[in-house]
């Protein structure tokens, strides 16, 4: 039984019924949703069709329909208008569908002009069948939040309360209630089992809120800014002051602390960018691997992959894979070694693919396996230290990097924080760099470090 197991045993780490059924009434109103928009331009379509009634429909207006769906679709994801709060807000709704088909209908006339086709539109069915789509989808989307309203109260999201010796309102009993002493969880940022094992528990959720004690107010906020999850804190007598950031759990005033820092849009976004990279990227590599494992095999006796515990996104612990580069009777599984210029565990076919990043090339799996990204904060190992102390403990923002998943290359990496971290500075560096990455982070920055990245595959600082 691993560390993992123990860490997390005497805990279900089951979602309770109530909560995958909420879970899975949103997944279905949104699909329900996305299905109505579809039908909504399909019938506008028709009733264009109608009115200028010229016989059959031809197969080229029904690709450009299809067309038409498919921009709409996307533009609607991206202006969140499938979002839980266009489930549950009809002003919300409306506003964010005529967002999507005010663009879907610019990105049209753009088309239609730049292929000369103007004086081949029906104008005055095409503006009938606009206004057919337009009436549509706002009168389904306000029946769908008044039957959510009906079905479910108006709330979707999944809400977990943890009770770590702070007083529970009645309010609050709606929601699932987690008592951390029963069940033995601590707010201890030096412990990563602890955070791994909580990271498990609020991977089934979509908001947590905390009610604890004063002092630990500050310790609970720390871990809930790198738990990749909306974290709230209940203190009731902030209310008077109006903060910006104040929400209300069944009337019950909560600050809100952390929120994960890429939308669902976004984070699609970058994870199509891991596949479609990673996928052809690693069967172009796949020979180049085989070789590398090969002489790996034959300069020194054990496996051909290290696998190493490394914290991952919300907190969560995986293991990363790499080509083994030290002997096996003296590899550092905790990692509270860092590897020096002239460390005496390196084979010889160990410095070189440490050298050339080669022995990173494994980790295209863990991209695929969906643990890690191309782009992101590097993951450091559990003993990893600046100088005599821990990477936490240097800095306590150091376990906010964690909201977002690591990455093979990152901000850090390309501008040459790597290697030994023998002083302070040297994680402090990384961490600056990690969280400017998080707070500024965009798909066309992604494409930017990769291309850096090349630059840097040799390095100095690689050993």
């Amino acid at each position: 039984m691993s560390k993992i197991d123990l860490a997390i045993r005497g805990y279900p780490d089951r979602m309770p019924l109530a909560t995958m059924a909420r879970r899975s009434a949103k997944v279905w109103f949104s699909l329900s949703l996305i299905g109505a928009d579809a039908l909504a331009l399909l019938v506008g379509f028709l009733v264009g069709v109608g009115i200028e009634d010229r016989g059959a429909i031809s197969g080229d207006a029904w690709t450009s329909l299809l067309g038409v769906i498919v921009v709409f679709t996307g533009v609607a994801f991206q202006n969140q208008a499938y979002s839980a709060r266009c489930l549950t807000s009809g002003t919300a709704s409306c506003r964010q569908v005529l967002l999507s088909i005010s663009t879907t209908l610019l990105i049209f006339f753009l088309v239609v002009f730049s292929l000369k086709l103007t004086g081949h539109l029906p104008r005055f069915a095409l503006s009938m069948g606009i206004a057919a789509t337009v009436t549509l989808m706002l009168t389904q989307r306000l029946l769908l939040c008044y039957a959510v309203w009906r079905s479910c109260g108006g709330k979707l999201e999944a809400e977990l309360v943890i009770v770590d010796g702070g007083n529970v309102p009645d309010q609050c009993l709606g929601s699932d209630v987690i008592d951390a002493r029963n069940a033995a969880l601590r707010s201890d940022l030096d412990d990563p089992y602890m955070l791994n094992r909580l990271g498990k528990i609020l991977r089934h959720y979509d908001r947590v809120v905390i009610s604890c004690a004063p002092e630990r107010k500050t310790e609970w906020a720390q871990v809930l800014k790198g738990a990749n999850i909306q974290g709230e804190i209940i203190v009731p007598e902030i209310a008077e002051l109006g903060p910006l950031a104040v929400h209300k759990l069944s009337g019950v005033t909560t600050v809100v602390v952390s929120r994960g820092p890429l939308n669902l849009a976004d984070r699609a976004k970058k994870r199509a960018l891991d596949i479609a990279l990673t996928v052809p990227v690693l069967v172009a590599l796949t020979p180049a691997m085989l070789v590398v494992a090969l002489l790996i095999r034959f300069d020194s006796p054990g496996p051909i992959f290290f696998r190493q515990e490394r914290m991952g996104r919300g907190n969560r612990i995986f293991h990363i894979l790499k080509f083994r580069s030290m002997r096996v009777e003296t590899s550092d599984s905790d990692g509270t070694r860092s590897a020096s210029r002239d460390d005496d565990r390196i084979t010889r076919v160990g410095r070189f693919i440490r050298k050339t990043s080669i022995d990173e090339l494994p980790q295209l799996i863990n991209v695929l396996l969906g643990d890690m990204s191309l782009v992101g904060p590097r993951p450091h190992a559990l003993g990893s230290k600046a100088g005599d102390e821990l990477f936490w403990r240097v800095d306590r923002q150091y376990w906010h990097r964690h909201a977002l998943k690591p990455g093979i290359t990152g901000l850090a990496q390309i501008r040459g924080f790597r290697g030994a971290t023998e002083h302070r500075r040297d994680i402090v560096n990384r961490l600056g760099a990690d969280l400017e990455y998080l707070n500024r982070w965009s798909l066309l920055r992604d494409v930017g470090i990769l291309a850096r990245t090349a630059q840097v595959l040799v390095h100095r600082n690689a050993y």
